[in-house]
């Protein structure tokens, strides 16, 4: 980031929504995640007991893993994103992580640095847990799911690779606490990653 507030590959200021810290960035494809990819579901202590396609996943509302990873510049603001109006769940909304479903054959690493990479076109070295390195369970009308959450630092450039993210803003702590009073968030992250990392802004 330089003095004028810009990372290499999109510009920073003021949002046309009045947000601060706008991020634009160009998307480079325009892949979502594939209906058909299989995807391990899990019972209450995190053990594979069926594989299935996302679809069936998300028609069953089956427990599965997810991963977060919140992404935090050197001046300890929170990179927050609007999703793809394409997601097939809570299209739209305000997210305070990248992440996603751990397909089957990852790990919770591997799916971590996936979503970093895909989302944004993060490479981070250090991924900081959050949870203690213990899966913690969210359970709502829409979703069931056993997340892992990570704190990285980063400072650009940023790069919405698969068009999963519409726009993206950095965002201070306070600013942050007046975006999730007034805005639809995502209620996994807000329930598994906002406690840990609030105090961290």
């Amino acid at each position: 980031m330089n003095d004028s507030g810009d990372i290499d590959g999109g510009n920073v200021g003021a949002g046309e929504n009045g947000r601060p810290g706008v991020v634009s960035a160009g998307v480079e494809s325009s892949g979502v995640a594939s209906d058909d990819e299989m995807v391990d579901i899990v019972d209450e202590n995190d053990l594979v007991i069926e594989v299935v396609p996302r679809r069936v996943m998300r028609r069953d509302r089956l427990r599965h893993r997810a991963v977060f990873v919140a992404v935090v510049d050197s001046r300890a603001r929170l990179l927050v994103h609007r999703r793809s109006e394409s997601k097939d769940l809570w299209p739209g909304w305000f997210d305070l992580a990248v992440g996603g479903v751990v397909v089957h054959g990852e790990d919770w690493s591997m799916a971590a640095r996936r979503e970093l990479r895909e989302e944004m076109g993060i490479e981070a070295d250090e991924f900081v847990p959050l949870d203690e390195g213990r899966p913690r369970s969210y359970d709502d009308h829409e979703v069931s799911l056993i997340g892992r959450c990570w704190r990285v630092r980063h400072d650009g450039p940023v790069t919405f690779v698969d068009a999963e993210v519409a726009e993206a803003w950095w965002l201070a702590r306070h600013e942050v606490e007046s975006l999730i009073a007034n805005e639809r968030v995502l209620p996994d992250s807000l329930a598994l990653v906002w406690p840990s990392l609030a105090g961290m802004l």
